[in-house]
């Protein structure tokens, strides 16, 4: 089968598209004939050796596709059932193999384009609105990267939840997305401090929570943005990682509360993972809730999928494709 590897931390020219067998499950585990892989953040996180890996790595963290062959004991998926999954490494190739544990049904009404695009990125928004901060009517938030994959889903339930919500995007074509998806203002970065921007929108009274995966350039302006008692939530750090920060700093900012999730952590047993997913297959069959996929890449071409992340061209979500 067709793969892409990388064998050592380097940039997107690490990535190899090699032939390598495919793999074989083990007990508990399902090959999957992979249709659409999702190419997120973590994937350069690990490709750089910023998250280390055991090399070398088939990467991807994300896909959809068609059960091959379950493992033995396996008796949740058979031969021939549409499924997604995250959270598992090898999702970068033509077949995959993954933890009965951490797949999902694919309803007949989704395609697997979309499904793939959904279930990090997707998951991740409906943990954040839901269990990080439980959004609700007369809240406040300010969600940097409005228009990435994250954020456009994010966006969409927050709005869902009665929040009003502040986004920050780089250009005018990004935010245009962002208000599309439902955001009530968005802040033009390049443009407009987005810091001072949010406390005037807000009257000075700040906001009740900050998603940011942007990290290095927007988390000190995001802790001074929040209201009293305020939570920032830190879940990327595309612009890089953040300084290390002295606690007393929350104190005097207004008692401020600061986590750093991941979404493991919020999907870690079947039942949590499926309850998520079912959410979201049913908001996206109902139509109030939106996939966008911004770009496609064949597998073969990942080296460019990764560039056009990592230089923040794309909008909503990035796939790899392994079928025409």
């Amino acid at each position: 089968m067709h793969a892409v590897r990388v064998h050592a931390p380097g940039p997107a020219d690490a990535l190899t598209h090699e032939t390598v067998p495919v793999p074989q499950p083990g007990p508990g585990e399902a090959l999957v004939r992979v249709e659409a892989a999702g190419v997120n953040f973590i994937d350069v996180y690990k490709r750089t050796g910023l998250y280390p890996v055991t090399l070398p790595a088939t990467l991807g963290e994300e896909g959809a596709g068609t059960v091959e062959a379950p493992g033995e004991g396996v008796t949740s998926v058979k031969t021939g059932d549409r499924v997604a999954w995250a959270g598992t490494l090898g999702s970068y190739a033509e077949f995959a193999v993954v933890p009965a544990s951490k797949l999902v049904a694919v309803p007949d009404g989704i395609a697997m384009t979309t499904a793939a695009a959904l279930m990090l990125q997707g998951m991740t928004a409906h943990y954040l609105a839901t269990s990080t901060y439980p959004l609700r009517r007369g809240d406040t938030c300010l969600i940097h990267a409005a228009a990435g994959g994250v954020g456009l889903l994010l966006v969409q339930l927050a709005r869902r939840a009665g929040a009003r919500v502040i986004g920050t995007a780089g250009t005018e074509a990004k935010a245009a997305l962002a208000r599309k998806a439902g955001a009530d203002h968005v802040i033009l970065y390049t443009r407009e401090d987005f810091v001072a921007e949010t406390k005037r929108l807000t009257g000075g009274r700040g906001v009740q929570v900050v998603y940011d995966s942007v990290g290095r350039s927007t988390f000190p302006g995001g802790l001074d943005v929040l209201a009293p008692r305020g939570l920032m939530v830190l879940f990327g750090q595309s612009s890089g990682a953040v300084e290390p920060i002295d606690p007393q700093v929350l104190n005097r900012k207004g008692s401020l509360f600061l986590t750093r999730p991941k979404l493991a952590d919020h999907t870690a047993t079947p039942a949590e993972l499926r309850a998520r997913s079912d959410d979201l297959f049913a908001w996206v069959a109902a139509g109030s809730l939106t996939v966008r996929i911004g770009a496609e890449f064949p597998l073969a071409e990942a080296a460019s999928a990764h560039r056009a992340l990592e230089g923040r061209t794309t909008t909503g979500k990035v796939l790899l494709r392994t079928t025409s």
